[in-house]
Parts: structure tokens; sequence; C-alpha cells
């Protein structure tokens, strides 16, 4: 029971850290992190709300993730929902909390440096709740299955895998808009440098946790 309630407090920790995170790169304006952009462009499309069209995209990625399991596995598909909803929100809840600071309005160098160190928040946030093996992020979900199911654990491969499917709508959001949002050059570090930075996030940062896969 002890050591769940750490692992537990790990995660909470870790969804927090995360959704801060990329609510810093979304308000730096330099770039957000792959899955972010494509949500941000889906929901100008849409005109619908930020939050809600988050939890919409990980639904469907959890769906995904069956399809990958190639059988219904009712804990990772519950488990996905569940972290889905409260972070959806909390990214919606910390944007709209930094707004006021004006990350935007920094200096390009300083903007940079912000995304940057948000990329890294994410990294680790990522890193740390998928080692509590209790729930974690559809989108994350489907990078780990190709990182440990299909790809000899090769984190940064399993990373830049899992990006195909919003690239891809990214493309079709620029193809039907003419314009794309929240992408710089933040989303072209994350998309070579996230799975990295989970890698070695993995050895060094509460290095006590351990991955746990049965698939």
């Amino acid at each position: 029971m002890g050591k769940f309630k750490v692992r537990l407090g790990y995660l909470i920790f870790a969804i927090v850290l995360d959704a801060f995170s990329n609510a810093v790169m979304i308000d730096s304006n330099m770039g957000s992190a792959v899955w972010m952009s494509s949500a941000v462009n889906i929901s100008s499309f849409l005109h619908s709300p930020y939050g809600t069209t988050l939890f919409v995209y990980a639904v469907l990625v959890t769906i995904a993730n069956q399809i990958l399991l190639r059988k219904f596995d009712s804990h990772i598909f519950i488990s996905n929902l569940l972290f889905s909803f409260p972070f959806s929100y909390l990214v919606g809840i910390f944007s709209n909390v930094l707004n006021p600071l004006g990350l935007n309005q920094l200096p390009l160098l300083m903007r940079l440096v912000v995304n940057i160190l948000g990329l890294v928040g994410v990294s680790i946030g990522t890193s740390i709740y998928q080692r509590c093996n209790l729930i974690q992020h559809p989108n994350d979900e489907l990078a780990y299955l190709l990182r440990f199911k299909y790809l000899h654990g090769s984190a940064g491969w399993g990373q830049l895998l899992s990006y195909t499917p919003p690239v891809v709508i990214m493309v079709i959001c620029f193809a039907m808009t003419g314009h794309i949002l929240s992408v710089g050059i933040g989303t072209i570090l994350a998309m070579f440098f996230q799975g990295v930075i989970i890698g070695i996030s993995d050895k060094i940062v509460v290095p006590s946790l351990k991955h746990h896969y049965s698939f």
C-alpha cells in the first residue's frame, strides 16, 4: 500500500507537470509538442473548445491503441480515458493562467529557452507517469506500445513513429485552411528529441520507478 501511495503521488505530480509544461510551450508561441499542435489546429478548424478537442482526440487514440494491442485490454482502455479527462482541461486552464504573463511577448531567445524548458518538462512528466504503471495519456500509450511491442524498447523511434497521425492531421488542416497554428521550432525539437529526453529521464529522474509492461 505504501508503494502504491508513492506511485500515486508521482503520478499526480507528473500529470500536473506535463499539463503545465504543455501550456508553457503553447503560450510561448514557439511551437507546441506535436500532438498539442495538431489539437490546436483541429480546435481552430472546428471552432471547438481546446480542452474538449483534446479529450475527443484522446478517445480516438485510445481506440487506436486497442487495435495495436490486437486485443481488448480493459485496464489500458479505462486508464487512458481516466488520464485524458483531467489532463485535457488542465492544459487549457494552465494556458489561461499563463496568458497574462505574456510569454509570447518575450524576446525571441527567451521564448526559445522557455519553450525548450517546457519540452523538457513534458518529457520528464511523461517518463515519470509511464513508469508509475497506473494510468497514462493515450497519446503516450501509443508511443509506449510502439516502443516496447514493435521497436525493441527504442524511446526515440517509438515517439517519432507515434507522431505520424498528428502530422498527417496538421497537413490536412493546412490544406483546407491555408494556415497552420502552434507549429514552430519547438514542434521540430519535440518531434526529434522528446523521445530521447524521455529515455534519458527514465534513467536519471526518479530511477527507482521502473517500466512494467505485459504485452
